[in-house]
């Protein structure tokens, strides 16, 4: 049976671990990245924004989920604005909350997102976004860049949780036991290699990228992505995977 390295935050990571296990795949859980919410943030009135954005279940949660101890009121508010969603994993998550998404981007990551908005939608118009410790700026550079005006909430840091099993996992990859390594994020990325030491992998070990910013952060170090899905969520992921692989080795 061949073994996949899941990076994924730990509490992420069953349901995608189950799929490669049902296709007949042995997943291997090695989380590089721990999500905590953060609680220092003013809480916002979405009223005063002219849409919201989310690019991540976390975000979405740690969000959310605030409002919905402390701020009944701009939770009811989020409920009547305009909110984009990077995927469906995204939406999913708001609509666990009752908020409704505009349309979704064709392509689940953020170039692709605002690349679907009318820029005449943006321009003179204030929008909030709620992100990561190490999100990306696309969003608020391209609101900036159409003649809008971007506030930046930060609800959530991506830490790297303690990595006591980096030398097994190190031991394992280079004795040829993972025949593939999955990623889900660029901290996943970086967190992973940083534990392993350096980018040296043995020959025949695959990559994985759940999309193309994932993809992108492994390509900066000079490494090749070999298995991206079309539909960047953590199903399609399995399935590409367990096509490229073939099942039981």
């Amino acid at each position: 049976m061949k073994t996949v390295l899941v990076t994924r935050p730990r509490e992420q990571a069953k349901p995608f671990a189950d799929a490669l296990q049902q296709a007949g795949l042995r997943p291997l859980l090695f989380p590089t990245i721990a999500i905590r919410c953060l609680d220092d943030w003013a809480l916002p009135d979405p009223d005063r924004f002219a849409g919201v954005f989310f690019t991540s279940a976390n975000a979405v949660h740690c969000f959310c989920g605030r409002l919905g101890r402390e701020a009944p009121e701009p939770l009811a508010g989020l409920r009547r604005s305009r909110v984009w969603a990077v995927g469906p994993a995204t939406a999913s998550a708001l609509a666990q909350y009752g908020i409704e998404t505009e349309p979704l981007p064709k392509r689940a990551d953020a170039v692709h997102l605002m690349a679907a908005i009318d820029p005449a939608a943006i321009a003179g118009q204030s929008f909030l976004f709620l992100r990561g410790s190490l999100s990306l700026g696309t969003i608020p550079a391209v609101i900036a860049e159409q003649g809008g005006r971007c506030t930046a909430l930060t609800v959530y840091e991506n830490q790297p949780p303690a990595l006591e099993e980096a030398t097994r996992i190190k031991r394992l990859l280079h004795a040829g036991q993972l025949d593939c390594l999955s990623f889900t994020s660029p901290s996943t990325v970086e967190n992973f290699f940083k534990a392993m030491g350096g980018t040296e992998l043995p020959a025949g070990v695959l990559i994985a990228a759940i999309g193309t910013t994932t993809a992108a952060a492994i390509e900066q170090l000079g490494l090749e992505v070999a298995i991206q899905p079309q539909v960047f969520d953590a199903p399609s992921l399995a399935e590409a995977i367990a096509a490229r692989l073939g099942g039981p080795r």
